[in-house]
């Protein structure tokens, strides 16, 4: 393996970081349910004072004819571009307590050596502990709070968050091969996997992010500014709501969703909230195929879900 510290170019000011802080890893990869990552990277950065400690290479990690960056073409020229990014951040939490933030694209390419350069960073910072969150889509009901699945070797959070637990293959991003490699070295490490109702799978999901920053907050004592969050998250509900209410079809759907739920969560005897026990109630493709068909016949005008 080529030397995993090429992989990324250093600030003048690393060697000014405090030691021991939490590092916190938000990467945008092949699957981002409700935009949690993206709306929790973007706000972070947002609202967060930061700085660049390392950029990583993306002419090393990225492929391009899959993620395309931006130009600006101005009439007759091109103004601007917008490279895609991966960096790792100094941020100041909302009380100005200081935290690293990995954060950007997921890397197409050279897995192994991205860790190891992750992995080196951490052991550089002697970074204290590592959470990272990810989010993929669910048969559940937006009427209840979202669930989330808890990873890595810190037991307190998994048995006091963790609401589903299956044993089952899954396709690995990036963070799964950190997480795991840093079990190996017993570094405390959580993965924190949103639950999102898999008809908002699609959508800009405001509560996913909310989600994200409360299960971060529960792994690390940061605290993070979600009043803006909170109220798009409002706003966006009572949308949803409202054309759930006007059709029949999708309101028993996501009805038998919110009983699914509950029973679970009551320890009902059901092996898990995807199914019951003959496998006949309906799938996240048909509260999907509900959703969309109810969209498309709206007039134009009427409000959207964006």
């Amino acid at each position: 393996m080529r030397d995993p510290d090429a992989l990324y170019e250093l600030s003048a000011t690393a060697d000014e970081v405090p030691r021991g802080l939490n590092l916190v890893a938000a990467l945008t990869g092949f699957a981002d349910s409700g935009s949690a990552v993206t709306q929790v990277s973007e706000y972070l950065l947002d609202t967060l004072e930061h700085e660049v400690v390392a950029a990583f290479d993306s002419d090393e990690l990225l492929d391009y004819r899959a993620r395309r960056p931006t130009i600006y073409f101005d009439q007759d020229h091109l103004s601007d571009y917008t490279p895609l990014e991966l960096n790792l951040y100094l941020v100041r939490d909302d009380l100005g307590q200081p935290f690293l933030l990995l954060t950007g694209y997921e890397p197409d390419f050279q897995w192994q050596r991205f860790t190891a350069a992750v992995l080196g960073l951490i052991e550089r910072f002697q970074v204290a502990t590592t959470t990272w969150v990810h989010a993929i889509p669910m048969p559940v009901p937006h009427t209840r709070p979202i669930g989330v699945t808890v990873s890595g070797n810190r037991t307190e959070l998994i048995e006091a968050m963790s609401v589903w637990k299956p044993r089952t293959q899954v396709p690995a991003n990036v963070l799964h091969l950190l997480e795991y490699r840093l079990q190996e070295l017993d570094h405390p490490n959580a993965g924190f996997v949103l639950l999102i109702p898999h008809y908002l799978a699609d959508t800009e999901y405001p509560n996913a992010a909310v989600t994200a920053l409360e299960s971060v907050s529960a792994a690390t004592g940061l605290i993070f500014p979600t009043d803006r969050l909170r109220e798009d998250g409002r706003d966006f509900r009572t949308k949803i709501d409202s054309q759930v209410e006007g059709n029949q079809e999708l309101a028993k759907l996501v009805g038998t969703l919110e009983e699914r739920h509950d029973n679970y969560m009551q320890d009902n005897p059901l092996p898990s909230p995807l199914t019951d026990q003959d496998g006949e109630l309906p799938t996240a493709d048909e509260i999907a195929a509900e959703l969309q068909n109810f969209l498309a016949s709206r007039r134009p005008g009427d409000d959207d879900l964006a």
